[in-house]
């Protein structure tokens, strides 16, 4: 399943989303210019290292944020981009621009944060939007529980749309990475985009916090 859009309408422009998602792209552009050693380097200096962070957490703690902007592949950037572009407007609708951009990046470093912590001795980037879109979901779920989402569903070669419960589309999504998070935790170190795998605890302690802090960022007041 893949999200289109939503039922609910904003009474704001979502430029913050919009200039995350342009944001995203310019710097999956810059990668994809560099060589593979470049690149290397790159995701060294700028995505988190977690044996890197553990040992020199004054020199590293940056990169909680600027591994946000980083991404391992298109398809890894188009379906995080999706997701931001139909659940991040309604969320910045509610909480107001500047409120929207902290909690964002609040997020997405907290979600970095948890797969650290599972994995502190790792010496593999750990990169991507995907925690910091997990809080947004998180911040959805609770806010529009009866919301409904088109998707596109793909059935071999045959592609239809249907209208489906957001709670189902983003709690089938939290389910399904706290099941693969459990069965891969003693592979943890070992997650990361380059090799295959996925950070699932990132997305998890993203989704949490992104329930927790909503609340507390004003997304139940109406005005702002």
């Amino acid at each position: 399943m893949f999200p289109l859009y939503d039922d609910n309408p904003t009474r704001i422009t979502p430029y913050f989303t919009y200039g995350l998602i342009g944001m995203n792209v310019l710097i999956f552009l810059h990668e994809l210019s560099l060589s593979n050693e470049q690149l290397n380097l790159f995701f060294n200096q700028y995505a988190v290292v977690p044996q890197e962070l553990t040992t020199n957490l004054a020199g590293e703690w940056t990169t909680l944020f600027t591994s946000q902007f980083l991404h391992g592949g298109w398809w890894h950037l188009i379906s995080n981009m999706v997701f931001l572009w139909v659940f991040g407007n309604n969320i910045e609708d509610r909480l107001g621009h500047f409120k929207y951009l902290i909690f964002y990046l609040a997020c997405g470093a907290l979600a970095a944060a948890c797969q650290w912590f599972i994995g502190m001795s790792s010496t593999i980037p750990s990169l991507g939007a995907s925690g910091a879109i997990s809080g947004v979901l998180g911040a959805y779920l609770i806010r529009f529980p009866h919301a409904r989402v088109t998707t596109l569903l793909f059935l071999g070669f045959f592609v239809t749309t249907i209208s489906i419960p957001a709670m189902i589309l983003i709690g089938v999504f939290f389910v399904q990475n706290v099941i693969s998070g459990l069965v891969s935790l003693q592979a943890a170190a070992n997650m990361s985009v380059e090799t295959g795998g996925v950070a699932y605890w990132a997305h998890i302690g993203g989704f949490v916090f992104g329930m927790i802090l909503a609340p507390l960022f004003g997304l139940f007041k109406r005005d702002y």
